[in-house]
């Protein structure tokens, strides 16, 4: 622009120069007045007075509204005349109009409306660049579909950004940090390189009478995260008041099995009694049993989940995470099988973190029902709709729409009322009826709704708070909260972390502990 100004004529100049000159001399005339002013002036003065420039604005009659509206169009002009490479005419509209707002801002500033005499220049200047611009063929028609024309470009550039936005942010909340890697090899090693260890853990005699005695608090956890799982641990037995009577059920993979039963040895978490188990010890997880199982054994699931290339990426990428079709995911509907002596537990997510003690859940009476949970339908996205499709029939005949939508992740099972009922069987039928995923797209919440429909008591929403994984929570509502779960993409482990809840996982975890140290966890 520093050329286009030194070749401009010195109309233009003057144009740009005429503002100041004029506030110079309203300056010099506030400090020397006439010596004997007339007295229609001061009249005139007076009565200009006070007067609202917002009211000047919305009179289509003031000179105020008129170079409002010129400087309006103007800047339509501005945005055209660019798109058209035509960027000294664009640079001759831009001084134009700043020209005129310094006139209005003058007139702001004390407090009086503009007179035809000092703005008559601009007013006319203004009008001819508005002509000028119509005879370059810049007019409404023309200015309407240049800027559908833009808008449509930018709304595409936006989409392709937001779908690269998704993309590379669900690969990297998929990604398992190194430092995370390096903690579990380095226990397997430990495990098989120290028989003690080993000892140690089969040594405890007393744990198979624990793990049986429904008068103490039960919990299980299924996850391949050792890390995450030890921060659940350690929160729930730090705020307990009596630790000594909790008993942490873990389940894990057989990749990840060694690593947690060194990492859950060597630790002691204020005396609670803590079990690791794998799943592929349980003989009845089969896929004749388990449609999950069976799903996976076909060729169309597994192009689906694993190739991605079957639809042409119509299929949004966190639809197609494999993870949706683990078993550490879908466990969840067996517990009665896994722990068959247990009477009642409370389910718990490894992403979560618990700050006051959970002992009460065990005494809440869940009135016939199977699941306590904490609804999350105060917002009309939370309900069943959002999350089925009820444009099939099946669905259509058998749910309410508007039911209020709950959360895993905390959750109270009364076992003796799901054997009763038969839930897995529900479950079992539901994911069967989905297996060409039309009634539902992904994860174990929608199968949830559909297989504790009816059999689900609302909790106290203080036992349950969501969403510290990807949006914003009110820091009451945190401090309230029993149980904070950073449901969402960011987890409190990853580099894409929301900063501002970190430090309610991080607390829970002894950075100076040798094995963190070593894998450079800080």
């Amino acid at each position: 622009f520093i050329y286009i100004i030194q070749e401009d004529n010195e109309k233009t100049k003057t144009r740009v120069q005429a503002p100041r000159q004029t506030t110079v001399f309203q300056f010099e005339k506030l400090l020397n007045p006439d010596p004997d002013p007339d007295p229609s002036c001061l009249r005139n003065d007076k009565a200009m007075e006070g007067l609202n420039v917002t009211a000047e604005m919305l009179n289509p009659d003031s000179i105020t509204r008129q170079l409002n509206d010129q400087i309006s169009l103007a800047k339509a002009f501005v945005v055209i005349a660019k798109e058209s490479n035509n960027l000294q005419f664009a640079w001759e509209l831009s001084a134009q109009i700043r020209n005129s707002q310094i006139l209005l801002s003058n007139a702001a500033l004390r407090r009086s409306p503009l007179t035809l005499r000092e703005s008559e220049t601009a007013v006319r200047d203004m009008a001819l660049l508005l002509f000028q611009a119509q005879q370059l063929h810049y007019d409404s028609s023309t200015m309407i579909m240049r800027l559908k024309a833009r808008i449509q470009d930018l709304e595409e550039q936006m989409s392709s950004v937001t779908d690269k936005s998704n993309k590379y942010g669900q690969i990297a909340a998929e990604e398992v940090p190194k430092s995370l890697y390096c903690l579990g090899v380095r226990l397997t090693t430990e495990w098989f390189k120290k028989p003690d260890l080993q000892k140690k853990f089969s040594r405890n005699g007393q744990i198979g009478m624990k793990l049986k005695d429904n008068n103490l608090y039960h919990f299980c956890v299924f996850s391949d995260n050792i890390l995450a799982t030890s921060v659940v641990i350690n929160s729930t037995a730090s705020n307990s008041l009596h630790p000594d009577r909790l008993v942490f059920h873990l389940v894990t993979d057989e990749v990840n099995y060694a690593a947690m039963k060194a990492w859950f040895t060597m630790n002691n978490f204020h005396g609670v009694t803590v079990d690791v188990q794998k799943f592929e010890d349980f003989t009845w997880l089969n896929a004749s049993y388990v449609p999950v199982l069976k799903q996976l054994q076909d060729s169309e699931t597994q192009s689906y989940y694993f190739s991605g290339s079957n639809d042409g990426g119509k299929t949004p990428i966190k639809f197609r995470n494999p993870k949706y079709l683990s078993m550490l995911n879908h466990l969840r509907f067996y517990i009665p099988e896994v722990f068959p002596s247990l009477k009642k537990l409370v389910f718990l997510d490894d992403d979560v973190v618990v700050q006051k003690d959970l002992s009460g859940l065990f005494a809440i009476d869940l009135k016939g029902n199977v699941n306590g949970a904490v609804e999350t339908c105060m917002e009309t996205f939370h309900r069943y709709h959002k999350y089925l499709n009820y444009s099939h029939p099946l669905i259509r005949s058998h749910f309410d729409p508007d039911a209020c939508g709950w959360a895993f992740g905390m959750n109270v099972f009364d076992l003796v009322e799901w054997r009763k009922r038969n839930v897995t069987g529900i479950y079992h039928y539901w994911q069967e009826k989905n297996v060409d995923r039309t009634l539902w797209k992904l994860g174990t919440l929608p199968p949830g709704l559909l297989t504790f429909y009816g059999l689900t008591e609302p909790l106290d929403p203080s036992w349950h708070v969501l969403g510290l994984g990807y949006t914003n929570v009110d820091s009451q509502v945190i401090e309230k909260g029993a149980v904070l779960h950073f449901n969402g993409n960011s987890k409190p482990w990853l580099k894409i972390a929301m900063e501002k809840y970190k430090p309610l996982w991080e607390k829970y975890v002894d950075f100076s502990h040798p094995m963190l140290e070593r894998c450079n966890f800080h």
